[in-house]
């Protein structure tokens, strides 16, 4: 079942998207068919983004797409690190913004601490937001030893139970995607899908729907997989990264740091609410 929304694209046509910081704000919108395919923005790292106007949209949506760099309504991780298999630390300098994309990068850390050697760039909404699709445009990293991923997350940092909904691209071969999804912690719910192409090589449009009673996934507006079993319940932080792992070598291979720093390229993100 593929959800078309009937509001949006009126709202989005009206212009691109303007560049803002990532302090407390609305989301700036363009509509998709608008995207650009080039800017003229220079390279710029999340820290250097000075604020201008945005648009507003429609209470309860969320875009975002990277002509101009940081979207209001967003932020980057620093500073700290998830520890576990993540052998990154999140540095805010590791999201950047060039020919209208955002790239989230994976690279040896400049000021380690804790023994982690590597930093890692994630980006997330300040929001939380529930049932609807939710959609990327990215093109993942191509090596072992890594992900890059969206995502929705909640936990007990936000003083909420583990839910989560998962699209994660494994380094090792991004001829397949892996989705997933966390329900109070429990998860399990593992599922590899085959492309029929190389994600790595081009941008293109991944998605899922989340419903009350399922979640279905899809690929450039094909609908692939779908799940019912104990499906995730508490709004969730809309979020994307990229890190490279540790002590998971049977699920990711051994990192592979010989060409670093890695990165993987987001045009827009959205998310569209049930009506």
């Amino acid at each position: 079942m593929k959800y078309t929304t009937k509001i949006l694209p009126l709202l989005l046509s009206v212009a691109m998207l303007t560049a803002c910081e990532s302090d407390n704000g609305a989301t700036a919108v363009t509509d998709e068919a608008s995207l650009p395919a080039e800017s003229s923005i220079t390279t710029t790292t999340a820290e250097s983004i000075e604020a201008e106007p945005e648009m507003i949209i429609p209470e309860g949506h969320a875009y975002a797409e990277f002509t101009k760099g940081m979207p209001q309504g967003w932020e980057c991780a620093d500073g700290w690190t998830n520890g576990s298999m993540f052998n990154v630390t999140w540095r805010k300098s590791n999201v950047t913004f060039n020919d209208g994309n955002m790239q989230l990068i994976i690279d040896n850390d400049k000021t380690p601490t804790g023994g982690i050697p590597y930093s890692g760039g994630e980006f997330r909404s300040k929001d939380f937001y529930g049932y609807g699709r939710y959609e990327v445009c990215m093109k993942p990293i191509k090596n072992d030893g890594t992900v890059s991923s969206f995502f929705t997350y909640t936990g007990p940092s936000d003083n909420n139970p583990w839910d989560e909904i998962d699209i994660e691209f494994l380094g090792k071969d991004t001829t397949i995607v892996q989705f997933n999804y966390f329900t109070d912690s429990r998860g399990g719910h593992e599922y590899i899908h085959q492309l029929g192409f190389d994600a790595a090589e081009d941008f293109h449009t991944y998605a899922f729907e989340w419903h009350e009673d399922k979640i279905v996934w899809f690929v450039d507006g094909v609908e692939v997989y779908s799940a019912t079993d104990n499906i995730p319940v508490t709004e969730s932080k809309i979020m994307m990264n990229a890190w490279c792992g540790k002590g998971v070598d049977g699920w990711l291979n051994a990192f592979d740091d010989t060409t670093v720093p890695l990165t993987a390229e987001y045009q827009w993100v959205r998310f569209t609410p049930f009506e």
